[in-house]
């Protein structure tokens, strides 16, 4: 379960940027998650309690945007949702791989106290 290394350090992050702040406390974090990045955000949520258990971030919330896949076109130069890294464009049927969006997995936002 590659999410609690992925959290642990989300929440090492956090604290960091807490103590650096002069706060005492981590009252929540948000994350962007696409859904392509290879992560479960139920599996983050889980490691996340666990994870903040006896540190300044105990009893803190959790916020994951998920971000939807898109793809890129060349061939019409249009951008489209898409399931996986091998997709047909809806506009001239050609196949994309070109993921441009996605993959994100980024801590956006630290509230602390």
């Amino acid at each position: 379960m590659h999410e609690l290394g992925i959290i642990q350090e989300a929440v090492r992050m956090a604290l960091d940027t807490a103590k650096a702040r002069g706060a005492s406390r981590v009252l929540g974090l948000r994350l962007r998650v696409g859904t392509m990045s290879g992560v479960v955000p139920e599996a983050l949520q889980f490691a996340f309690e666990v994870v903040c258990r006896g540190t300044p971030a105990e009893g803190a919330w959790l916020q994951i945007e998920s971000v939807p896949a898109a793809c890129w076109c060349s061939s019409c130069a249009a951008e489209f949702e898409c399931q996986d890294f091998l997709n047909e464009c809806p506009r001239c049927h050609q196949p994309s791989g070109q993921l441009i969006r996605g993959r994100e997995l980024d801590l956006t936002a630290v509230e602390m106290a």
